[in-house]
């Protein structure tokens, strides 16, 4: 096992009718001007954006409002939103969504916070010194970005989706009501499942070293996200199935599943941040779409871990052939989403890139990365244009 830090400094307010606390988080933060950011109309139609607001004003704070943002958030409406904030005098920022909203709401505080164009952050130009403090009702169980230190951004005209992580965005705090999520489309819940046991699976397929401890947890977690992902198929309005995958949700992403581990694989996500920048998908199900392919790529590379997966996860019994157990642990999670109705290649996705176009996404995800990423296999650029062959 690895040294490690944990850091959480999110305050988590769980279960029903949470979002009527939201006045006391704020008193707590001593804000008095917040933009509440959100994303089109749900937040509206649903009356939350409303209540969220009248709360803001009864705890004795101004709310500015801005919305718009859509999957795969875009740097124009960050450059919009920061302008707002510092013509405003905005010092705060209260999320009203999903990851999306959220990923979008950490770009704007760092420009707020910090001099210079805030994209420089996300092509690793700079570090941050600083970010506005945010606050989150969330809406969509899926990204964890309500206690994760990553942001995500998309700079649409030029087909480039990168990321930045940095402890100084992790949420103040994070309202959590399941029940705000059962109005979601089949397909956002379906994906939002799939990002939260990705999330996971780049923790717990590396190399670098492991603890049985963070492993049991990774695996339940897997586990209790697969069974109620099927349930919610069924029956979207099961209170508790919507509960334990929300909270799944920001466990998988605020760091618990990797203690001890080398920080993980990331390989998936960021082939799939090309997909998203050049097709602009929906990011848990171009996930699924890719997975399998990276996985039969490079599970020899990593054969224990694909074999502790099969029998520990998918529940392939052992067999003196690891990888024919590898290989059915592979084959059972693509089951799995199949049967929640996701992809599992480019073409179930709705995408078919030309031979060019996977090039692009190879050499952009190559450029992305630093020239390689990975840890059950470390991957360059001609080893991400295979997987983009393989999964087509």
């Amino acid at each position: 096992m690895n040294n490690f830090t944990y850091y959480t400094p999110t305050k988590v307010v769980f279960g029903k009718r949470t979002e009527e606390k939201i006045g006391g988080l704020i008193r707590e933060c001593g804000c008095q001007k917040g933009l509440v950011h959100y994303g089109g109309k749900s937040a509206k139609a649903s009356g939350l954006l409303d209540r969220v607001v009248a709360s803001v004003e009864k705890a004795g704070a101004q709310a500015v409002l801005l919305g718009g943002v859509v999957p795969n958030p875009h740097l124009s409406l960050v450059y919009e939103g920061i302008e707002l904030c510092q013509r405003e005098k905005v010092d705060f920022i209260l999320v009203v969504g999903g990851g999306s909203v959220i990923d979008s709401a950490k770009a704007i505080g760092y420009g707020v916070a910090n001099e210079g164009d805030v994209w420089d952050f996300f092509e690793k130009k700079r570090k941050a010194q600083a970010c506005l403090p945010i606050g989150v009702v969330l809406t969509i169980a899926a990204a964890g970005s309500e206690m994760s230190n990553g942001s995500v951004i998309t700079k649409a005209e030029a087909g480039m989706k990168l990321a930045y992580d940095d402890d100084l965005s992790r949420p103040v705090f994070a309202i959590m009501n399941p029940e705000l999520t059962m109005s979601l489309p089949d397909y956002q819940t379906a994906s939002g499942c799939v990002d939260i046991l990705m999330h996971t699976m780049e923790r717990y397929f590396t190399n670098g070293g492991n603890m049985e401890i963070t492993d049991s947890i990774a695996e339940g977690l897997m586990r209790t996200v697969m069974n109620n992902a099927i349930i919610l198929k069924e029956q979207p309005d099961n209170y508790d199935a919507r509960a334990e995958v929300m909270w799944a949700g920001s466990l998988s992403h605020n760091g618990l599943t990797g203690c001890g581990n080398d920080g993980g694989d990331f390989a998936t996500h960021m082939l799939e941040h090309e997909i998203g920048g050049m097709f602009d998908v929906a990011h848990g199900a171009g996930l699924a779409a890719i997975w399998g392919s990276w996985a039969r790529y490079v599970y020899k590379d990593c054969l224990d871990r694909f074999v502790k997966f099969a029998t520990c996860v998918i529940g392939i019994s052992p067999s003196d052939d690891l990888e024919a157990v590898a290989l059915k642990g592979i084959e059972g999670m693509e089951a799995f989403y199949h049967q929640i109705d996701m992809p599992i290649s480019m073409k179930e996705l709705g995408v078919t890139p030309t031979d060019q176009q996977l090039k692009t996404m190879a050499k952009m995800c190559s450029i992305a990365t630093g020239g390689a990423k990975g840890s059950a296999k470390v991957l360059k650029e001609d080893d991400m244009y295979n997987i983009y062959r393989l999964a087509l």
